[in-house]
């Protein structure tokens, strides 16, 4: 029996509550989180600090004549002591509910145990030692060109451990860096955004991104109000992540099996093997992903169409969702796999677009428009018709008009109304994918790669008084 005056570590918090388990199954998820951040405003530092939490789940199973029950319990802030009572609750909520359709034997295995009996990984404001003498140069920079810059840089490392009953014992220690920055004019008029996601902030130049954001306010200078239509449109990259981070959010095999989604088949089934693009696009997900490294294991604190809390340490491999422009498979817990006929594929961290052999950068395609529309970002995004996956939207911090193969003007925001499964259908050019930081999405999915996309008559539906 563990000494619970000796639990500290994540990794014994999950063996003292497996030893205090008493149904016939139990899960014993442990995270701990460090997060440093920086803010500025007006091209000044206004806060920084240091934040610490801890969250423990825990999932007991119960084995029934009519099937197996789970009951999952979380509680942030647990101490040693807290630990029976967090059991117990998980017991007496399984023991409580009926047997669970996404029941499944649990999976074993030390294969991601690598550091399991160590303290968690963190952070600390030392994470920002070169960025933040890069960022105090952008301020005198953006001050002596009469320009004011807002945003924030956070970093967070989290920590981790699962084990179960059946043996299991993995840990994974995920960073997550993301810099955001705005660039305004001196009067507020004019407004410009880039972002970053990276993993330690050694990677991040910060006068790039500032550099950047002055050419794109000085185009904004002269305005150009352009009615509602459809555009030939350049999609930079972050533009590209927030519609295919949708996407895949939206693919579940279980709905689309069922009839209920933009993937589902008419007359029954998936739409899996149709093709969805004439371009080789290749969406994939990855967990050894260069710079967009992720868990290679399943972990899942609730059951869902693409997780289960059965599947918790099921082994992640390299997935393509759609390959060559042809859907190829759909995300899906190993219940969910099995009532859509297709090999299972809990959700992944990570998301790329590619196309083979594409190498244009976005300077490439702008300088190749005869006339159209270069945007920044999208914001507000939200789902109109899951049949078709129609999502609205606007356009933010920037959209500007292409004439010749040089920019011209910024004009004026739009919402759009897009299917990203349909735009897929549609898209004329991709570029060379490159990491980016999503603006609608950056705070819940940080890890993608995408392309610039071409095409030819993206719908600006109204115009929009969004600045």
């Amino acid at each position: 029996m563990t000494d619970t005056t000796t639990v500290t570590k994540p990794g014994e918090i999950v063996e003292r509550a497996l030893e205090l388990s008493r149904t016939d199954g139990c899960v014993v998820i442990a995270q701990e989180s460090g997060t440093a951040n920086l803010r500025w405003a007006g091209n000044a530092l206004t806060t920084n600090g240091l934040t610490h939490s801890r969250q423990v789940t825990v999932i007991a199973t119960v084995d029934g004549a009519e099937g197996t029950a789970s009951g999952v319990v979380s509680r942030s802030g647990v101490t040693p002591a807290d630990l029976e009572g967090l059991v117990r609750a998980a017991e007496e909520a399984a023991r409580g509910a009926g047997p669970a359709e996404d029941a499944n034997p649990l999976v074993g295995g030390t294969e991601f145990a690598a550091g399991f009996d160590e303290p968690p990984a963190g952070t600390s404001i030392e994470v920002f030692r070169e960025f933040a003498p890069a960022l105090g140069e952008a301020f005198a920079r953006a001050r002596a060109g009469g320009r004011r810059l807002y945003g924030f840089a956070s970093h967070e490392v989290s920590s981790r451990y699962v084990g179960n009953s059946a043996g299991l014992r993995a840990r994974h220690d995920q960073p997550t860096g993301t810099f955001e920055l705005n660039a305004k004019s001196a009067d507020m008029s004019r407004s410009a955004w880039a972002g970053v996601a990276t993993r330690d902030f050694t990677d991040v130049d910060v006068a790039r991104a500032e550099a950047e954001l002055e050419q794109r306010v000085a185009w904004a200078a002269r305005r150009v109000d352009l009615p509602a239509g459809r555009y030939e449109t350049l999609l930079p990259p972050s533009a590209v992540a927030d519609l295919m981070i949708y996407l895949a959010w939206s693919a579940g095999a279980r709905d689309a099996h069922e009839g209920r989604t933009v993937f589902s088949k008419p007359g029954g089934g998936t739409r899996v093997g149709e093709k969805l693009s004439s371009l080789p696009l290749t969406l994939r997900s990855d967990p050894a992903y260069p710079g967009l490294e992720c868990a290679p294991f399943s972990t899942a604190a609730a059951s869902g169409d693409t997780s289960s809390v059965f599947d918790n340490g099921f082994a992640l491999q390299p997935t393509s969702w759609i390959a060559d422009g042809v859907l190829s498979t759909l995300p899906a817990s190993r219940h969910s796999a099995a009532l859509a006929g297709l090999p299972a594929a809990p959700d992944i961290d990570n998301l790329v677009l590619e196309s083979g052999g594409a190498d244009r950068s976005l300077a490439d395609m702008v300088a190749s428009t005869k006339r159209g529309l270069l945007l920044t970002c999208l914001w507000y995004i939200r789902e109109v018709d899951p049949q078709t996956l129609l999502l609205t939207g606007l356009t933010r911090d920037g959209v500007y008009l292409v004439e010749d193969g040089e920019v011209v003007g910024a004009v004026n925001n739009y919402r759009f109304n897009e299917s990203p499964v349909d735009l897929l259908g549609r898209v004329t050019e991709a570029g060379a994918t490159e990491r980016t930081m999503p603006r609608e999405w950056g705070d819940y999915f940080s890890r993608a790669a995408m392309p610039p996309l071409r095409v030819p008559d993206f719908n600006m539906s109204s115009v929009s008084q969004a600045s």
